[in-house]
């Protein structure tokens, strides 16, 4: 579950468990879930600078629940592994440029180009 997008349940009906409390299991116990530095913010944004790159896009998706959520992703990971640099709940430019202001200026000069 930690390298692939496979659900807890998914697993569970795979090895005939309960995949809520396999779940429940993964989250409380074996996951890093409760010592997440960013556990605290994380309803409303999200930072992973290590992720930054020369070539960014950023987009808005909405999920499930309709909540609209703003991506910025490096493009050269297409997609896997490293891809994600931040999500911010809305798209208010004033709330994205002040978390992206998170992310120290020699990381941001890094870039080229966000499309």
């Amino acid at each position: 579950m930690d390298n692939h997008p496979v659900s807890a349940h998914l697993v569970g009906l795979f090895f005939q468990m309960d995949g809520k409390q396999l779940q429940d299991q993964y989250k409380n116990h074996l996951s890093d879930f409760h010592d997440w530095d960013q556990k605290a913010h994380a309803e409303n944004w999200t930072l992973f600078p290590d992720n930054i790159a020369e070539h960014l896009s950023i987009d808005e998706t909405s999920f499930s629940n309709g909540e609209l959520y703003t991506i910025l992703r490096s493009k050269v990971a297409k997609g896997r592994k490293g891809t994600i640099i931040a999500t911010i709940k809305g798209k208010k430019a004033e709330d994205i440029i002040q978390v992206l202001e998170c992310i120290p200026l020699r990381w941001r000069g890094k870039v080229k180009a966000v499309v």
